[in-house]
């Protein structure tokens, strides 16, 4: 007569065995998903980071917004540069400050469940640079550079692990940190070209740089690493017009810049190169204060595949 009755209990156990088992492999799914999902986004912006390790005048000041398609906001801004110690000492320095703002969408798609979350990053970068001039001619050196990076990470992905917790049961460890430290090593070679005269100036530079980023310090969810490799070739030309600013004359500026991005920066954001012209004017400053000898002040037009933009530019010599 205790037959049924045991058989009985034994199908509830079953069946209970059998729901967790499908909850488990659920869990299982969304979670694999989520750390898929977290390592893409955090080789993307590592990537996007390798935009911004060099003084650049295409990838200065970048602003993506895509409102019609799947594509993450971006921003970013980076204020740099360099130059040689003197003229006798021919010593070579440059440094790098970047700010970059990614808002990538996190969205499971595991089982019934639609969880669409915000994930917004920040990070900030610091590039220096030091290298030696090589003369060739009077007016064209060969500059070899050796860099160095680091960057920090932090990111809202604690509110995005609650929420995603709460829709789902899953406890995501990797969500509750939210921090990712990276550095770079590398180098550039550069060939600069300098022809100073009363009547006009002209720089030309042509650079190649290559750095390797990776993860340091970070848990094993937001581990990545990238390849920044681009060449660029950057001319500015100065001519003093009659007007008198600070007992100087005022010069125009004129600028064009083009920058072809090489391994994994090429088409990581949508296109291949960067184009930049501009125009702006000159204060010399060197009769009331030779610290900042020069200002300039140039607007830039920005363009390259689908992207167009415009940006102004701040700049000082010593």
């Amino acid at each position: 007569m205790k037959t049924i009755p045991t058989l009985f209990k034994a199908l509830i156990a079953l069946v209970i065995a059998m729901q967790a088992h499908s909850i488990y492999a659920q869990s299982g799914q969304f979670s694999a998903a989520a750390n898929n999902f977290l390592k893409k986004r955090t080789d993307a912006f590592m990537t996007i980071t390798g935009y911004s390790l060099t003084p650049d005048v295409t990838t200065g000041s970048l602003s993506i917004t895509d409102k019609g398609g799947d594509n993450p906001n971006l921003q970013m801004i980076s204020l740099g540069g360099g130059d040689r110690i003197s003229a006798n000492f021919p010593l070579y320095l440059e440094g790098t400050i970047a700010f970059n703002r990614y808002n990538p969408t996190f969205t499971d798609g595991i089982g019934n469940s639609s969880v669409t979350v915000p994930v917004k990053w920040t990070g900030v970068t610091g590039t220096g640079g030091i290298g030696w001039d090589f003369p060739l001619t009077d007016n064209l050196r060969i500059r070899p550079i050796a860099n160095i990076m680091l960057g920090h990470v932090e990111s809202d992905l604690s509110v995005a692990g609650r929420i995603i917790e709460n829709k789902t049961g899953v406890d995501l460890q990797f969500l509750n940190g939210g921090r990712m430290n990276a550095y770079g090593t590398g180098g550039s070679l550069m060939l600069d070209y300098e022809d100073y005269k009363p009547e006009r100036e002209y720089d030309v530079e042509l650079r190649y740089t290559n750095i390797a980023i990776n993860t340091f310090d970070s848990s094993t969810a937001v581990q990545g690493s990238a390849d920044s490799q681009s060449l660029g070739l950057w001319a500015r030309a100065r001519y003093p017009t009659p007007l008198t600013v600070l007992e100087r004359p005022l010069r125009a500026v004129f600028e064009v810049a083009h920058t072809e991005f090489l391994g994994q920066l090429r088409g990581a954001l949508g296109f291949d190169s960067l184009s930049s012209v501009g125009t702006g004017v000159e204060f010399d400053r060197s009769a009331s204060d030779p610290m900042f000898s020069r200002v300039r002040l140039v607007f830039r037009y920005q363009f390259g595949q689908n992207v167009r933009g415009t940006s102004i530019g701040l700049a000082a010599s010593f």
